[in-house]
């Protein structure tokens, strides 16, 4: 028989930490909790294989796990003296999602899950209070009323804020029992006229309701964006984790909140956190009410802090956070309750951090001895390190400021206030900037923070939704700033006089919590500290090279401060659009004759010259790598009237004649017609002029530095061996020209571009001529799954979706297609000449994951854009890392 179900807490844990991928990280860290001594109310998870089986099996359970479900709500019921459905002493349980990565606030939770008419009046006189009965009665009708039976969310707000203003009181603690029991049944009529069946009694029925909703909340369309947003598989399922209540909303010696074992905003070794004392759980992550902090240290003087409220219980709290840390070594996010006084652990995971905090964090850690530096590496996602390279706000600049809210995600970002997520979509899609403005965020906004420049909020504290969410994508979040108000149906924020409409513009600093009028300048950020340090170790470990794409000085200057190790593409052609150069450009083009072509090619040589002497002297000798012109023609042609009128004056031709030229030179599928060496052989000039360029400009910065330049010169769209020879034979005769007129010599490579299958399938052969092969994997992947990276989005995104393919093949390299062609070629051209220099220039040069396939083939180096040079060094230090981990476990 399958085992469906495993018991935590109450004396027995048949789960652990090592079995997250099975119970989901909640229920493996709650079992783990539990085996070393922590106070963890008792429960049991339902494994992440009844998600997998409740889907392929039409919604339906497998038949022995009600039988496993009774038995474990059993021995809860015998490890805290409560009986489920008991209208004496009832036991309530809450029901909680757990997948085997975080993923916060995405799926659904219900808490006080057990009671009705009968239970409550049990549980009031059980525990003496009334008020705190009803409340937890009407908290669990509102939670499953909008979670299992679809009533929207809004509907019992309105009740609550309606009844609150009627009794003239602001806080929920302080609506009083009765006024309770009237809110309850004013929720069950709302539940019985918006679904027309009354709310369920049978906690029985409401159990297996809310598991239902909790495995149906995997694929709610918040979790499906979540997951697409951070990669996680859809295969992987959720947990259901059903424990004992524990009460923070029993009085004022109870209390409930969230805190990270070290600061996730700056990773500074400080207690972080805050809480809310007569509450439950969802108030402090909501943001209903404002949160309190947990430390005397971090308060101000009208705040009341968890260790002068609660000492005893706070005490406790920093010894459990101590032990956590030596024992999962890592910064832990915790969620407690405190009820009478007594401390009980409901959560500890892996806690969401900044990128900076991670830095910190991950060097600290390596310092205390806690970790290695291999470990220490490994602790921070590369893709974070984006968060790094962002602008912060110039404080020379002019503020006009609005509003404060709490630094809950640094940086800084500016935009036009938008009011809804779908608003912010749409800002997004036309290129324009967007600042997401709400009242408090809830899971449902996840895709409008993921497309917005940076989110703004009037509730919630440093913990809230915003706050997590925003600092695990790297968004700007000021949140809690309550001194303003927002007006959704007039799309207006206002603060005392002042009055910012929807579409207006205001700029948040993440690092302060400021909110401020139109759009404020901003200034470059300066890497150093954690940041170089952490850079050390990995470049200490990783094999690979990186270097950068870049065509212009700014791009070289920018990839050197980055850490790059030379420039893997440099692409002639958006040289060629500058103002200057352009018609000179269109002149060659449009040139139907060899002797006027060559004029424009030689109007041209100066300015490319120019061009590459000035990467040569930021590049410092190290390896740079030129691509001859690649595109098709028709890129460059002139397209209005007015233009294509100055080109036939420069070329002393009639207007009609360019038309006629225009018309001979259009393809129907440019992209696969005369571009790259075709263009070389057809018009050996234009190549000769740019290895010309090359070799001149390499000759004058070397002069000038006395450093060795050796260029290597690349010859694009290769598919066969012969179009290499003809194109190498053109480029060794113009050097050769240019050492006899210039009566001096260097070093060089010439090389291809392996981006046709046919290159890599017959690399073997191509490497008799070539010095080197750098693959362009966008456009092998283009040619090799035949999709057009301009046309695809339109229908790729269902592809992922629907798990037709697992990744974006244009972001994530496709190993199995794509990633198996790279082998191919690899392997051939290694056959030929096994010390062939092997690189990639395509955008998955920068992907982490792409980044650890090419180390496994064997790459000698990666190049992306500057700004992810850095991604790509850390990146290429984990590939390595893993690499040497699989290599030692096979030998």
């Amino acid at each position: 028989m399958t085992k469906w179900v495993y018991s935590f807490g109450g004396g027995l844990n048949e789960g652990g930490a090592d079995m997250r991928n099975l119970l989901g990280g909640k229920g493996a860290n709650l079992a783990e909790m539990a085996s070393i001594g922590l106070p963890v109310p008792p429960g049991f998870t339902i494994t992440t294989e009844v998600c997998s089986a409740y889907y392929e099996n039409g919604n339906s359970y497998p038949t022995d796990l009600a039988e496993q479900v009774a038995a474990a709500l059993h021995r809860i019921e015998h490890a805290v003296g409560l009986t489920f459905g008991d209208s004496k002493a009832p036991l309530l349980v809450s029901v909680r999602s757990g997948a085997r990565v975080s993923m916060p606030g995405m799926m659904d939770t219900v808490l006080n899950l057990g009671l009705n008419d009968e239970t409550v009046e049990g549980l009031a006189k059980s525990s003496n209070d009334e008020r705190f009965a009803w409340d937890s009665y009407r908290r669990f009708i509102q939670m499953y009323g909008s979670v299992v039976m679809g009533v929207p969310h809004h509907r019992f707000e309105d009740i609550l804020e309606q009844a609150k203003h009627a009794l003239g009181v602001t806080d929920d603690t302080a609506v009083k029992a009765n006024d309770w029991r009237e809110i309850v049944e004013s929720y069950k009529e709302i539940v019985l006229k918006e679904t027309g069946k009354p709310f369920p009694a049978d906690p029985q029925e409401q159990l297996w309701g809310a598991i239902s909703a909790v495995f149906g909340s995997w694929m709610n369309p918040r979790a499906n964006t979540y997951r697409k947003l951070h990669d996680i598989p859809a295969s992987w399922g959720t947990a259901v984790n059903v424990q004992a209540m524990v009460f923070g909303n029993m009085g004022n010696d109870c209390a409930t909140g969230v805190c990270f074992t070290r600061d996730p905003s700056t990773g500074e070794n400080i207690f972080y956190g805050e809480y809310l004392v007569n509450a439950q759980g969802e108030d402090v992550v909501a943001g209903i009410r404002t949160p309190q902090p947990m430390s005397a240290e971090r308060a101000t003087p009208d705040q009341s802090p968890m260790e002068k409220v609660l000492p005893n219980a706070y005490q406790e709290l920093m010894r459990v956070r101590e032990i956590l840390e030596k024992h999962y070594r890592d910064m832990q996010d915790i969620e407690f309750t405190v009820q009478n006084n007594k401390l009980y652990m409901l959560q500890t995971r892996s806690g969401k951090r900044t990128a900076a905090a991670a830095l910190k964090i991950a060097i600290d850690m390596a310092r205390e001895g806690l970790i290695t530096q291999e470990e220490a590496i490994g602790r921070v996602p590369p893709a974070s390190l984006d968060q790094l390279l962002h602008p912060t706000l110039d404080p020379k600049a002019e503020k006009n400021l609005f509003a404060r809210g709490l630094p809950a995600s640094p940086g800084a970002a500016a935009g036009a206030i938008v009011f809804s997520a779908e608003e912010v979509e749409e800002y997004a899609a036309q290129g324009k900037d967007a600042i997401l403005v709400r009242i408090e965020t809830s899971p449902e906004d996840v895709h409008g923070m993921h497309a917005a420049r940076g989110v703004l909020t009037t509730r919630g504290g440093m913990t809230s939704h915003a706050a997590v969410v925003a600092r695990g994508m790297g968004r700007v979040c000021v949140a809690g700033a309550g001194s303003i108000h927002v007006d959704y149906k007039a799309q207006t924020m206002t603060v005392g006089s002042t009055t910012l409409k929807g579409g207006e513009w205001i700029t948040l600093d993440g690092g302060t919590g400021a909110v401020y009028v139109g759009k404020v300048p901003t200034i470059p950020p300066t890497l150093s500290g954690d940041f170089s340090t952490l850079m050390g170790w990995a470049d200490e470990v990783r094999r690979l090279r990186v270097r950068a794409n870049a065509e212009t000085p700014d791009d070289a200057e920018t990839a050197r401060r980055f850490g790059a190790e030379g420039i893997g593409l440099s692409r002639t052609e958006h040289m060629f659009f500058g103002p200057d150069r352009i018609g000179h450009v269109r002149q060659m083009i449009m040139a139907d004759d060899p002797t006027t072509r060559k004029k424009a090619i030689d109007a041209l040589l100066p300015f490319q010259r120019d061009d590459f002497a000035s990467i040569f002297r930021i590049m410092s000798g190290l390896p740079v790598t030129i691509r001859l012109l690649d595109p098709p023609l028709h890129e460059f042609l002139p397209h209005g009237e007015a233009e294509l009128e100055e080109v036939a004056k420069a070329l002393g031709q009639s207007v009609d004649a360019l038309r006629a030229r225009r018309s001979a030179l259009s393809e129907a599928n440019p992209m696969l017609g005369h571009r790259g060496c075709r263009l070389g052989i057809s018009y050996p000039e234009i190549y000769a002029m740019q290895v010309r360029a090359i070799i001149e400009a390499a000759i004058l910065v070397s002069k000038e530095t006395g450093e060795a330049i050796i260029p290597e010169i690349m010859i694009p769209l290769v598919g066969m061996k012969t179009e290499l020879d003809v194109t190498r034979k053109v480029a060794e005769n113009e050097i050769a020209a240019v050492f006899k007129e210039q009566n001096t010599t260097l070093d060089y490579l010439i090389g291809t571009m392996i981006e046709l299958p046919r290159a890599a399938i017959t690399a073997d052969q191509i490497a008799q001529s070539a010095d080197f092969f750098s693959f362009g994997t966008n456009d092998l992947t283009q040619t090799t799954l035949g999709l057009s990276r301009d046309d695809a989005g339109s229908f790729l995104p269902y592809y992922v979706d629907h798990g037709l393919l697992p990744k974006d093949p244009f972001v994530s390299i496709d190993r199995e297609g794509v990633g198996a062609l790279v082998r191919m070629g690899v392997e051939g051209g290694r056959r030929t000449k096994a010390k062939l220099k092997l690189g990639v220039c395509g955008e998955h040069g920068g992907d982490p994951d792409s980044i650890a396939f090419f180390e496994s083939v064997g790459l000698d180096y990666v190049s992306c854009s500057p700004f992810r040079v850095p991604v790509a060094r850390l990146a290429a230090a984990q590939a390595a890392l893993a690499h040497k981990k699989k290599e030692a476990a096979t030998s």
